[in-house]
């Protein structure tokens, strides 16, 4: 199934994606809904459960996560862990790295709660948590981060797409400098992870969840840690899976997995890992270039039909280098509440969203099987 087929072809569109069938969802930015063959994946899984010991028959399905995995992301699959939802992920890495008198991190505290709360927590153990400063909501260039880090830096947290703005890290660039100058790297990359290349050559560590852009289920998530950091990221969980229990038997040492399986503490989310593993296959079928490709094009024609509103456009004319699949309209100082509750009525779904001070937001974010009729309809009903 190629992209342009399922544009081209409604009944297609709407049997791979039933959603389409009764509105059109503009929201992947935040929980998405299931393609076909991802839910008939997880029903498949779950009556073969039915039929003895639920992992006997779905072990298997693990190393094909970790090897999807690998393929999305360009690493190798001894460092993929399959953890869950990207908050765990996030806080796997930052309670299990150890940490010097003197040693500061840098952050974004605006960026998603999910990355910026396990950092803050740092503090407590003597850690300065530093936050970014930046031009704009979301804008975070190289040189923003390449400015505010200092020998003593021993960590920078990033998301690789602000939730809100839209504006899309140069996480390879910015990657880059911090490698160079032995700074670790932590990106989560929820908001581009199946929709734009996210791939892991200069990022020490990163957590993506599946219900997003991957169009995934719910906690069914990847957390990558590069593989010569693995010995100094130790998990801050326990259990029969992470650590050697031959014959099930508890030993008097605690010896960790020697790969990223370290960080899988006990029996896995089978049902929500069958489903990744669908969803990623999707993903992979239509091709993340191609994906990324139609969101950009998407959000040209939607920024140019937006701007014929009494609206303003957060992040209206980023480089092409930047642009996402999000794009955020706002009035300022505006209650945004009744006109989304209007179009939620009229079967056009987007998130409400607000930032630090307040300002609220109506979020578009269109996956690859949204059509231009459906983006038509929505900016008509502004």
């Amino acid at each position: 199934m190629t992209l342009n087929e399922i544009i081209t072809n409604e009944e297609l569109r709407r049997t791979e994606f039933p959603v389409a069938r009764e509105k059109a969802f503009f929201a992947h930015a935040g929980v998405c809904p299931l393609p076909r063959r991802v839910a008939e994946a997880v029903a498949q899984c779950a009556s073969e459960g039915t039929r003895g010991d639920q992992e006997a028959f779905m072990m298997g399905r693990l190393d094909d996560a970790r090897k999807l995995t690998a393929r999305l992301l360009n690493c190798q699959s001894e460092e993929v862990a399959l953890v869950g939802p990207t908050s765990l992920a996030l806080s796997f890495v930052a309670a299990g790295l150890s940490f010097r008198k003197g040693d500061n991190i840098l952050i974004y505290h605006d960026d998603y709660p999910s990355n910026v709360y396990p950092w803050m927590a740092l503090a407590s153990r003597g850690v300065q948590v530093r936050l970014l400063n930046t031009r704009g909501l979301g804008v975070i260039r190289p040189v923003d981060v390449m400015g505010q880090v200092d020998e003593n830096t021993r960590l920078v947290a990033l998301a690789s797409c602000h939730f809100i703005s839209g504006y899309r890290l140069n996480h390879a660039a910015i990657g880059r400098f911090l490698r160079e100058r032995g700074i670790l790297f932590c990106l989560d990359a929820i908001q581009t992870v199946g929709a734009w290349p996210t791939t892991v050559e200069y990022v020490d560590f990163l957590a993506a969840d599946a219900h997003k852009w991957l169009l995934g289920p719910c906690a069914a998530g990847i957390l990558y840690v590069r593989r010569e950091l693995q010995e100094k990221l130790n998990p801050p969980v326990y259990g029969w899976h992470n650590v050697s229990s031959p014959n099930f038997v508890a030993q008097t040492t605690i010896e960790f997995r020697n790969d990223s399986r370290k960080y899988e503490a006990g029996t896995h989310n089978l049902l929500g890992l069958t489903g990744l593993n669908a969803a990623m296959e999707l993903a992979l079928e239509i091709g993340i270039e191609n994906i990324a490709a139609e969101l950009a094009r998407k959000r040209t024609w939607l920024v140019s039909a937006l701007r014929t509103k009494p609206f303003e456009i957060l992040n209206s004319n980023p480089d092409l280098e930047n642009g996402s699949g999000i794009t955020s309209i706002f009035q300022p100082g505006q209650d945004l509440t009744a006109c989304h509750r209007k179009l939620t009525e009229a079967g056009i779904v987007t998130s409400l969203r607000a930032d630090r001070k307040g300002q609220q937001y109506i979020r578009f974010s269109p996956h690859f099987y949204n059509t231009d009729d459906e983006l038509q309809r929505a900016v008509d009903l502004l």
